[in-house]
């Protein structure tokens, strides 16, 4: 793992002038760190990955070389030549194990995100990740709580940095492979002179070593060696007076504000039979579908009942999941969900938080795909959603121009991170959305 191993998510780019609301990957702190490495490195006008050069990923120089194996880039260490003792901080700063479940440190960790978190570039949105959501995204199955790391200063304990890990099974092609999933590197915008991201990305790789696991996945927002995907994300408005209001789009050429709003209109009731929300006793089922679905891409994750009941069992305001279930058969036929990730709205009189959803994981065996994502829709529109995002990935190309949504323009580069895959895949080809 390296310095580029979080996961990377678009922020809404007010300035941009298409018809449609559009995102833009502002960089987080880690990304911009990459790129000042990569422009220091700049000879001659040439940017030279040196840094990454020196890293276990793939490299451009060896894209399409068939006689280079696909798999780990480099064999494990030996646990005993892991470094047994933290990295050196600052002297005024101490690290510490944060307990994502204690409600005091949970408030402080999302104080630290909704303050200094990823911003658009007109700073005019900011992400606001829910408690809820946190103890949803960093507790899955086996986490290791020595994987939320901050960093406190040492005089006032004050939390003023963050980085966390979490444990997941990919399979790539035919492997299955255990990996960790970067996210959430934050840095108080007061300290980010004081160089504490590089140590703080060496600091959670060294504890996940120490767990025997050597390969990650993550998500950029800039192009680094080398990506395996580079997928884009798109939008559907479900509030375009909302959405157009406060700069996340704008009004069509030769639009009217209630020709825009008859535009996105949708019915008032899902259309499908059977259609209902997940339960508990749902689970055993819509992980079989889930498999079964997931099993035709070349990197996908390897889900259990487990891991399907924490990441796709409903949670208020955290993930939505709903199912069809044949009204003769009773057998389950159909899923879908997203997840709920709102920004905050900064400097607008009148709105302080855009309600967005992103497309997660969804199976279709009967129903159509458009019929399906469009009762999605409708079910985010009920519950007062202002736009409902969703990657290209998977089979999505297949509804995202027939249900209005607009591309965003910004791109979001999946990696591997000491594994290698010879050849680029297609969005289409990827099974696998992170948070």
């Amino acid at each position: 793992m390296a310095d580029d191993d979080q996961h990377h998510q678009p922020i809404p780019n007010p300035s941009d002038p298409a018809d449609e609301p559009s995102s833009d990957p502002s960089e987080a702190s880690i990304e911009a760190l990459a790129r000042r490495v990569q422009e220091s490195l700049a000879v001659g006008g040439v940017q030279k990955h040196r840094f990454w050069e020196t890293q276990p990923v793939g490299q451009f120089k060896d894209l399409g070389d068939s006689s280079l194996p696909e798999g780990p880039i480099e064999p494990p260490t030996p646990l005993s030549d892991v470094r047994p003792d933290p990295y050196g901080l600052p002297s005024a700063y101490e690290w510490s194990t944060c307990d994502i479940s204690d409600p005091s440190v949970c408030l402080e960790v999302y104080t630290l995100l909704t303050n200094n978190y990823v911003e658009d570039d007109e700073n005019m949105f900011r992400f606001n990740y829910s408690k809820e959501f946190l103890q949803w995204a960093l507790r899955p199955p086996g986490f290791f709580p020595s994987w939320h790391i901050g960093v406190r200063v040492k005089s006032t304990k004050k939390l003023v940095a963050f980085i966390t890990g979490i444990p997941a099974r990919l399979r790539v092609r035919d492997e299955v492979v255990r990996m960790a999933e970067i996210n959430f590197l934050c840095v108080h915008k007061k300290l980010r002179s004081k160089r504490l991201a590089p140590v703080m990305i060496k600091e959670v790789t060294r504890r996940v070593h120490l767990e025997n696991i050597w390969q990650a996945a993550y998500t950029a927002g800039v192009v680094l060696p080398t990506p395996i995907a580079t997928c884009r994300y798109w939008h559907r408005s479900l509030n375009p007076k909302k959405l157009i209001d406060v700069g996340f789009s704008r009004l069509g050429a030769r639009m009217t504000m209630s020709r825009t709003i008859r535009l996105y209109k949708l019915p008032d009731a899902t259309v499908t039979p059977g259609f209902r929300k997940m339960e508990l006793r749902d689970v055993p089922e819509v992980t079989r579908l889930l498999r079964g679905y997931l099993a035709r891409f070349a990197v996908a994750p390897d889900f259990d009942e487990d891991d399907v009941e924490h990441w796709l069992l409903p949670t208020e305001n955290v993930v939505d999941s709903f199912l069809v279930e044949s009204p003769v058969t009773h057998e389950i036929t159909d899923f879908c969900s997203f997840y709920t990730l709102p920004s905050s709205i900064l400097n607008n009189p009148n709105y302080t938080a855009l309600k967005a959803a992103y497309s997660y994981y969804n199976v279709t065996t009967k129903t159509p795909l458009l019929q399906l994502i469009n009762d999605a829709l409708i079910v985010a529109k009920q519950k007062d959603y202002d736009v409902f995002n969703a990657l290209d990935v998977m089979e999505n190309e297949g509804f995202l121009k027939e249900l209005k949504f607009g591309p965003g323009d910004g791109q979001l580069h999946y990696y591997l991170y000491n594994y290698r895959i010879r050849n680029a895949l297609h969005p289409s080809e990827l099974g696998l959305v992170l948070l």
